[in-house]
């Protein structure tokens, strides 16, 4: 019932803000890959934007993946901020495309093999916080407030783990009001 109620009140706001896409103020929306979550974007003039992820870590690629002396075996949760430049590509303000460097914590349940019982494996929450560099394209819908967006990037933890790296892709849409 609440799925259906959500995108009830999702499909009315499209068609009573029968606006173009615009990239000087703000967006809202969602993506899938990795992080995964809800994005939001605040554009500053031209070419400036500052980009907040909230979503999960590990979810779609690097769930079984050797950390340290163990092993991550679940997704986690992540905040990842940056800072982005970007810029109309062809000088045509329908797509753009950006680049930016900022930073994300992670919080992910890490295995590794027990000290006082050999053979049996122990778990802790971890914590890891480090810097991120991110590059994409935008594509803004015409007469839509809807713009498309695919980016990559890397994650290069700093603490618990530093040099850990972590590759980044994710695709999604925004709502841009």
């Amino acid at each position: 019932m609440k799925n259906k109620l959500f995108l009830t009140v999702l499909l009315s706001a499209f068609s009573l803000f029968p606006l173009f896409a615009q990239y000087n103020n703000w967006a809202i929306g969602f993506q899938l890959g990795e992080p995964s979550g809800i994005n939001a974007r605040k554009y500053f003039g031209d070419n400036k934007a500052f980009d907040v992820s909230v979503g999960t870590y590990g979810l779609f690629y690097g769930r079984d993946r050797k950390y340290g002396k163990g092993y991550y075996q679940n997704a986690g949760f992540s905040l990842r901020a940056n800072y982005l430049w970007h810029t109309a590509l062809f000088k045509k303000e329908q797509v753009r495309v950006y680049y930016g460097f900022g930073g994300q914590i992670n919080s992910r349940r890490y295995y590794f093999e027990s000290k006082n019982a050999p053979g049996q494996n122990e778990s802790d929450d971890k914590i890891s916080l480090g810097g991120t560099g991110l590059a994409g394209a935008e594509y803004f819908v015409d007469s839509s407030p809807l713009s498309l967006f695919l980016e990559t990037g890397l994650y290069v933890e700093l603490i618990s783990k530093p040099f850990f790296l972590h590759p980044q892709v994710s695709l999604g849409v925004r709502f841009n009001f």
